[in-house]
């Protein structure tokens, strides 16, 4: 590994540090996900046909989500190559900042803390509103048990979405690409919808995202059961639960993360909510050995950590010898 590589991988490890003591509080100002949001939003009130027309939304839609995820490829790499003029000064503060906005743990983390402590110190009703802030389900008629169970879904999902996929393309491609990814999320959270108004409009941001997470999905799952296993938690069931369910779920990528989280705590994740005031029916995941409690979300947020962790020395070492 040469000097320049050490240094990249440095800056790496302390920005994903960081993201864990501050989450998203630094320099919320100049995160780059809100104004690819806000280009979305742009791009879609310009394309959107006035009238239904399914083979012309599905076109428009194509265009918005190869606008954005390559415009947010380009132009990270044209802030990265003007970050260069002035040489190391302003490069590695700019390597360092773009970093830390992609990753997630920390500010997922304190979400799902806030949902516990919420439901601990202020009651079932204001943990709900909480609770609606990090996931797409209604809240309004959750019980405590289901809101421990949608907080550790959370979670799970979320690290793959959050942590494993940025830092994958990262090490895979660069920040261009670790940045495309996060628009390629960005337009799934904000079109990937199966009401009327985007089945066809997000139909391309829904399949791209399920393209991207294909591997870091799975890669996910290994390493909840890794850090699962340092916890000493019940790797095995893990294992047994992931091979069993992880096809349980609409998504072709969510049910392997959250089948590893359910196996090593030994829950009963998934069933049945209401989206947009529709029922949506999902298997179960997992096996009710234990009771729900508060203090499984402590542990799915200590593997949460640790997972992350583990993936970045992982992939340093990678790095390093290959």
């Amino acid at each position: 590994m040469n000097v320049d590589s050490f240094i990249i991988n440095l800056f790496i490890i302390l920005a994903v540090l960081t993201d864990f003591k501050f989450a998203d509080d630094l320099l919320s100002r100049f995160h780059p996900v809100p104004v690819i949001g806000n280009l979305i939003n742009f791009l879609e009130k310009l394309l959107y046909p006035s009238s239904e027309n399914k083979k012309i939304e599905l076109i428009t839609g194509f265009i918005l989500t190869v606008m954005v995820v390559s415009g947010s490829y380009c132009a990270v790499k044209i802030v990265l190559f003007l970050s260069t003029v002035t040489g190391a000064i302003l490069f590695y503060p700019v390597f360092f900042c773009l970093v830390y906005f992609a990753v997630a743990c920390g500010g997922l983390a304190r979400e799902a803390r806030n949902v516990l402590e919420t439901l601990q110190n202020r009651g079932l009703i204001e943990a709900r509103a909480a609770l609606a802030r990090i996931v797409g389900r209604e809240t309004d008629k959750l019980t405590e048990d289901d809101i421990y169970r949608a907080v550790i879904e959370t979670v799970a999902e979320n690290f793959s979405d959050g942590v494993v996929a940025p830092l994958f393309y990262l090490f895979l491609g660069g920040l261009p690409l670790a940045w495309a990814y996060k628009a390629i999320n960005t337009l799934d959270s904000m079109l990937g919808y199966k009401e009327r108004h985007y089945l066809y409009f997000g139909r391309s941001a829904a399949r791209l995202d399920d393209i991207a997470n294909f591997i870091p999905s799975r890669l996910s799952a290994l390493l909840i059961l890794a850090a699962g296993l340092l916890q000493g938690l019940d790797w095995r069931s893990g294992w047994h639960i992931l091979k069993r369910d992880r096809r349980a779920h609409a998504s072709p990528n969510s049910a392997y993360p959250e089948a590893a989280m359910a196996g090593i705590l030994g829950l009963r994740l998934g069933g049945d909510n209401y989206y947009h005031g529709r029922l949506v029916k999902k298997p179960y995941i997992g096996d009710p050995l234990h009771q729900i409690s508060g203090r499984h979300i402590l542990k799915a947020i200590n593997n949460l950590y640790i997972s992350s962790t583990l993936l970045v020395v992982t992939v340093i070492l990678f790095s390093y010898f290959f």
